[in-house]
């Protein structure tokens, strides 16, 4: 899947049209991280080709502008992201639209994908007006086959929302890998006293918890598929499971 407009450029023409100038400002702690202070296209440029970290960067997060078409400015110290002052300082001008705007985020991440190693992550930070465009650009880079999930980030309530439509209470984070072997820290913590109380509220006599749960309803399972007949049959399920909690104590997912 592809998107085809007329400014798109190739890998090739895109390192080749980003000029190679010296940076002004890199600085470099004494535990090896690095801050450079340059336009992006540049500096991801350089990252490849001097400083050759392509295919040892695990993870990347990016909040590129929205191709809002808005001039955002930074008054008392803050920057405005809603509405502007016109006593405020230019922050950042998001003016590029469509197609200008697919291509020049485009160029980053295809560098960006350079610079990922094999078992990384990237999480991109967009909103709903340009984020579909947005995904089939990702599906195109880096396979569709590595998208992992389409994380939603609620932002505000609506308030006097008043245009026909519902309102825009969210952004899109989009998550994918460079493979299939990607690192993976599953984001879980132990369940607390209350959560066990919710969610195991049967106690057996000697004060073990458990929870009743059909065989057939959907979920994750170890081994097997879910929402399968159990021994050739609905509706016994449920009593069965019953009864193998109430004999062995069941407790957990």
């Amino acid at each position: 899947m592809k998107l085809h407009y007329s400014n798109k450029k190739t890998e090739q023409e895109i390192l080749k049209n980003i000029p190679d100038v010296e940076l002004e400002q890199t600085n470099k702690s004494s535990s090896g991280n690095l801050l450079i202070q340059a336009n992006n296209l540049i500096a991801l440029k350089q990252l490849i080709t001097k400083h050759n970290l392509a295919g040892k960067i695990d993870l990347v997060y990016i909040d590129p502008p929205f191709a809002t078409n808005n001039t955002f400015t930074i008054t008392d110290g803050r920057a405005n992201t809603i509405s502007n002052s016109s006593n405020g300082t230019v922050a950042y001008k998001d003016t590029l639209k469509g197609a200008d705007f697919i291509e020049f985020l485009r160029e980053r991440l295809v560098l960006l994908k350079m610079l990922l190693s094999d078992k990384g992550s990237i999480y991109l930070h967009i909103d709903y007006k340009i984020g579909h465009y947005v995904k089939v650009m990702m599906d195109e880079i880096f396979g569709i086959e590595n998208f992992r999930n389409d994380i939603t980030r609620v932002k505000c309530n609506p308030k006097n929302f008043s245009r026909k439509g519902y309102g825009n209470v969210k952004n899109l984070i989009l998550f994918y890998s460079k493979s299939d072997d990607l690192i993976w820290n599953e984001p879980k913590i132990p369940y607390s006293k209350e959560d066990k109380i919710k969610l195991f509220s049967k106690t057996l006599k000697d004060g073990r918890r458990y929870t009743t749960i059909p065989l057939h309803a959907p979920g994750e399972t170890q081994n097997g598929n879910s929402s399968k007949p159990f021994k050739g049959d609905f509706s016994t399920q449920r009593q069965t499971l019953e009864k193998r909690c109430k004999n062995f104590g069941t407790m957990g997912r």
